[in-house]
This record gives structure tokens, sequence and C-alpha cells, in this order.
């Protein structure tokens, strides 16, 4: 086969163009082998203090560890029941028409503040006051005919039978009944003006002006809510463990992480059969009237006392080791230049939802003293001898916070 001039020379060409790209090429890998044998050469401890720089640059274990701590104590553990129920108002009453009428005036509104004898509700008294002016009038009628019945009475010397006949006057007037009648007729005009039976709140106003009411029709709600009761079923079984007076922690869903502090008022001492639970009743101060009744709580009660063990933050408790698991926590150790965390593993005795016993008895040898410093967040993944930082907000200083 033969081939063109032409077509010699673009293969010349490109042969030329390929032996010259494998020679820079090669000059290039020399001079960067050489560059780096150079920079190691001037670092401390060669090419291996060089990669260990780039490492450590990255990840190194020489800057404190954000964590966030808390002072074991030496206190009385109260060991708790818990269980759920809901507020109730301490006094509720529903007020009701004692007459019937048009409703002339509603003074209140929903969550008004009233005081007791408040006007809540005023029904139009123009008919009864007319009637208490026919009462009066029929009164001054009997009073002059019984007058007369015992004009010349004072002429009679016998005391008893002078009495005997004031009464017998009395009664063949009239007056007795009169009286009678003029006493209920001022009782209903009264009754015209609705008030507070006691200081509290208004509620479930449920008339309007204009509105004819009859007797007996329901007006207005009066709660008093200032304390409020927590009223919860606790289980028989721990009943006997609770006492009247003694302290609870009442947490309501509608303040989430929020805690109440109330005190345990009565515990009724029947147990529902079918439920087998006693109703215990929880006061809490309520002067701003945040706490509403009907509200979901989910109540601690104080029952059992532990006093003077060695407690920690329930945080602060890790467990380590595989196949038998080990108890331990994190002290903070601030002797050196920079905090460290110190393992220790410890033994735990009773426990709350807030804190943890510590026992000097068991099978690890470790304790913490009262006032030495526990980690509580941020100290899952430490090492023993970790360099810390005690900060307020492990999340908020950069750290790893716990779940």
């Amino acid at each position: 086969m033969r081939f063109s001039r032409r077509t010699l020379s673009l293969v010349t060409v490109l042969l030329i163009l390929g032996t010259l790209a494998a020679g820079v090429f090669w000059r290039l890998r020399n001079a960067g082998e050489a560059g780096q044998e150079a920079v190691a050469s001037e670092a401390p401890g060669g090419a291996a203090a060089l990669a260990g720089v780039t490492g450590t640059a990255q990840f190194s274990t020489d800057v404190p560890q954000p964590v966030t701590g808390a002072e074991a104590v030496r206190d009385t553990l109260w060991i708790r029941v818990t269980a759920a129920g809901q507020a109730e108002a301490f006094r509720r009453a529903t007020v009701t028409a004692q007459v019937e009428g048009w409703v002339q005036a509603v003074p209140v509104r929903e969550n008004d503040r009233v005081a007791r004898g408040d006007r809540l509700v005023v029904v139009d008294s123009t008919e009864y006051a007319l009637q208490v002016d026919q009462a009066r009038a029929n009164l001054l009628t009997a009073q002059a005919d019984f007058e007369q019945l015992i004009l010349f009475d004072d002429e009679i010397e016998d005391p008893e039978i002078r009495e005997d006949r004031r009464r017998i006057g009395r009664s063949r007037s009239g007056l007795d009944q009169r009286e009678v009648e003029l006493r209920r007729a001022e009782l209903e005009l009264e009754r015209t003006r609705v008030t507070a039976p006691f200081e509290g709140r208004s509620a479930d106003v449920r008339v309007v002006e204009g509105q004819y009411v009859a007797a007996g029709t329901e007006l207005v709600t009066v709660v008093d809510l200032d304390p409020i009761k927590v009223e919860v079923q606790v289980l028989e079984s721990e009943l006997s463990v609770l006492s009247e007076g003694r302290s609870a922690d009442v947490m309501f869903a509608a303040y989430p992480g929020e805690r109440f502090a109330g005190r345990v008022e009565t515990i009724n001492p029947l147990v529902d059969p079918e439920s087998r639970t006693g109703r215990v009743t929880v006061l809490l101060p309520n002067a701003d009237g945040r706490i509403k009744p009907g509200m979901y709580a989910e109540v601690a009660l104080n029952a059992e006392a532990l006093a003077d063990r060695v407690l920690v933050p329930r945080a602060a408790i890790l467990e380590r080791g595989e196949g038998r698991r080990r108890t331990m926590l994190c002290v903070y150790d601030e002797s050196g230049d920079v905090g460290l965390a110190k393992w220790r593993y410890v033994n735990t005795g009773r426990e709350n939802d807030t804190h943890v016993e510590l026992l000097r008895e068991g099978p690890e040898q470790d304790f913490v003293e009262p006032g030495e410093v526990v980690l509580v967040d941020g100290h899952h993944y430490l090492a023993h001898d970790t360099p810390v930082q005690l900060v307020e907000d492990v999340a908020a200083a950069g750290g790893r916070p716990g779940a």
C-alpha cells in the first residue's frame, strides 16, 4: 500500500507532538516529587511529621470541648409518685335566677374579676318594687285594725290578759300575715340583683340584656382560681406512702418544661373499686390566673424522704463496657492549665426523675464527693482526660449536646 506525501507528513507531525508531550509530563512529575521532599526535609520529623500536621490541624484533641457541669450535693432524695390529672377551680358556683323577669343588665363579661357581692345580672325590678309598696300598704291597714282592737287594753291590770288580747288582735287584724308578705316582697325585690357568692372570676355568661328568664335559669358561673387545685388518681398501692402537706411538682401540657410547686391538700380515704385508685388533691398558687380549669397535668408527689444522700443529676450517669455494663460519670478536673474530663466508675442507688444517689458500697471503687462538679451535657462521647471547658449552653458553644 502506498501513502501520499500529505499523509506521511501528518503522521510525522503527530509523532513529534506526542514525544514533546511525554517529555513535559516527565519533567513536571520529577519537579513535584522533589518539592515535596524538600518541604518534608525542612519540617521537624520529616515526611511523617508533615502527614501528622495535616491530620491534627483538622481534628486536634487539644481544643477544649464545651460541656455543662453541676455540683454533686448532699441532700434529701425524695422518691416520688407520679400521676396524671387536670386542674379544677378551688371553688365553683353556677348562679341561677331566683325570680322571673326580663334581664335589664349584665354588668360582667367572661373572665372579669368579681368580689363577693358584686352584681352579675340585674332583672327588671319594676313589678317587684310595686309588690313591696302594696305589701307596705297592706301592713299599714292591718296595723290600724290592730290598734283599734287593743285601743283600751292599757286599762287592764293583768299583764297576761293584755298579752293574750294583743296576740288575738294581731291574728284578727292580719298583722302577722301582712308582715310576712312585706318581708317576702322585699326578698324578691332583692333577688332581682344577682350577686357573686365569693371573690373570683366570672365565666360562662349565659344571658344577655333583654332576655326573659325564669326562676332557676342558669345565668353566670363564678370560679375561684387562686389557689387552684389539681386532682389526680393514685394507685392504691402508692397511697400509703403519701401524706397531706407534702410538696408536689406539677407540669402542664400548656406550659412544656415549666414546673409549678404545690402541696398535697387532701387524700380521699375512699378507693374506687373499679380503677383501684384514690383521689389526691394538690393545691397550687395561681395569682396570675395562668392555670385554667380543665388543663391536663402531670404531677410528681413527694412520697418517701431519704435523708443525707450524695446526689448527682440523672443526666450525669452513663454506661460503658461490652458484656458487663458499668455505670460511670465524668468529673471536671481543673487542677492543670485546662479542665479535664475524668472518668469515674460509680455505684448508684435509689433515684427519682431528676437525681441519682451515689453509694460507697458496691463493685466499683470510685466515688464523687459533695461539691465536685460532674458533667451533665456534652460528655457522652468524651474519652478519659479529654480537655473540656464549662459553658452554659453546649450547642451554642459549638459542642455536641446529649440526646
